[in-house]
């Protein structure tokens, strides 16, 4: 019973000098890493301002270069997204000086118009096109007393077209159109002939119409676009060189096949 006493009277000193040394042991540790932390930043801080000014302009070089390259690949996608679409729906209207008559003057007609192109290969496509011009003639001086008559002609055109500039915003495209046109010349004079006061007579014709077309992306599937009109046709045997424009909106969709 002592010994078993005596060894409990020498537990208690070592508890104590345990309990008095701990936090002592656990300070230590801490200012041990806080020394290696702050021996670290120092050595970081050491290094960098050991850096040359050629060395900085190069690591500064460095990092333009790759923001830059990053922007390249973002452009590089936008571009591929639009210029993937296989298929473009367009309409608009325009203008178009016409000769309604072999010795009138030209006069203003409004238009609408409305295509599809089939980019069947690449950046070769098939487009087909409608339009329907509208106007207000002024004739010479007649017996009839018919000067301001109405006219129209309407166009049934396709052909190939080709994009021969893709970029980020603009998109530039060349086209060549071919096919029949009808044209009313008497429908505004009350009845009587055309001919009479010098319009052409009503009937079918041919249609020629190259022209250029750009395209201000407004997104990926959607842009306003701008194209130039030369109009050829054949009205009364004679040929009539028509020039304008037309302005409207192209709704890209469809994927194109992988080649």
């Amino acid at each position: 019973m002592h010994f078993g006493k005596r060894r409990g009277y020498l537990a208690y000193p070592i508890l104590a000098l345990v309990t008095l040394t701990s936090p002592s042991f656990v300070h230590a540790q801490d200012t041990s890493a806080q020394q290696q932390t702050t021996t670290s930043q120092i050595e970081a801080e050491t290094q960098g301002q050991q850096q040359t000014p050629q060395q900085r302009v190069e690591v500064l070089r460095e990092a333009r270069e790759r923001i830059k390259a990053r922007h390249r690949q973002r452009i590089r996608h936008i571009i591929e997204d639009t210029y993937s679409h296989q298929y473009e729906a367009y309409f608009g209207g325009g203008y178009l000086r016409f000769r309604p008559g072999q010795n009138l003057q030209k006069t203003s007609e409004a238009d609408w118009n409305v295509g599809f192109t089939d980019y069947f290969h690449g950046r070769l496509g098939a487009t087909a096109d409608f339009r329907g011009y509208y106007g207000t003639t002024y004739t010479n001086v007649n017996p009839y007393q018919v000067f301001s008559p109405s006219i129209s002609q309407y166009t049934f055109m396709a052909g190939p077209q080709y994009r021969f500039f893709e970029g980020q915003h603009w998109g530039w495209s060349a086209y060549v159109l071919a096919g029949a046109g009808h044209g009313n010349f008497s429908t505004g004079t009350g009845g009587l002939p055309g001919s009479y006061i010098g319009l052409y007579p009503d009937g079918n014709a041919l249609n020629v119409s190259p022209g250029v077309a750009v395209d201000y992306n407004l997104g990926p599937g959607l842009a306003i676009r701008l194209s130039s009109v030369y109009l050829l046709s054949r009205y009364g045997s004679d040929t009539q060189n028509n020039l304008g424009f037309n302005i409207g909106v192209v709704y890209r969709f469809g994927r194109q096949h992988p080649k």
